[in-house]
């Protein structure tokens, strides 16, 4: 399975691209694509353009997308959330199933703690990946995503095989509080 993690941002959005073979992770590519500042339509595009780039180089079979924090300046969180937005639409136009994961849960799942500095994830994505160097922090971040997936497949899958029964993506809090109210979480 290949997987593309996105760090979306609105002056750098990361993207990195893995490819898993049952607990084995084995890097791809990875990158930014830099947005020049300027009105907030054109650099939309930009994030919707690169993203489409990457997605006709490494064909992913799906994407993951760091949830946005609300900060202290809701302005900034609002703009963040427009460039995710641009980025998940992209994806979702392109066919891609898209996972989201929060930076707690994709720092708990590659580094072991959800306070850990970004020093921190990018010394344990090159670890994980044994990359020849450490990767720009945007890059790192986006990797760490798809990492993060990797290892919550490998999870669910694990966890399946243990009960019988079958394996699921853990989706979105909303997702499996949908599948939850309507009695069928899987």
């Amino acid at each position: 399975m290949r997987i593309l993690g996105i760090d979306p941002g609105l002056r750098v959005t990361g993207f990195g691209v893995i490819d898993v073979e049952g607990s084995s992770l084995r890097y791809v590519a990875s990158g930014v694509i830099r947005i020049a500042a300027g009105p907030l339509p054109p650099r939309l595009k930009v994030i919707h353009d690169g993203i489409g780039e990457v997605l006709a180089q490494y064909r992913p079979d799906l994407a993951v997308v760091e949830i946005v924090f609300v900060n202290v300046n809701p302005q900034s969180t609002l703009l963040l959330g427009q460039a995710r937005g641009a980025a998940i639409t992209t994806l979702v136009a392109a066919g891609l199933p898209v996972h989201e994961y929060s930076a707690l849960q994709v720092k708990q799942a590659v580094v072991g703690t959800g306070r850990a500095a970004k020093e921190q994830v990018q010394w344990m994505v090159q670890r994980l990946l044994s990359l020849p160097g450490v990767p720009s922090p945007d890059a790192a971040d986006a990797l760490a995503c798809a990492i993060c997936h990797a290892h919550a497949g490998a999870m669910t899958g694990q966890a399946a095989a243990n009960s019988g029964a079958p394996a699921s993506t853990p989706g979105t809090r909303a997702q499996r509080g949908a599948r939850m109210r309507a009695g069928r979480l899987r």
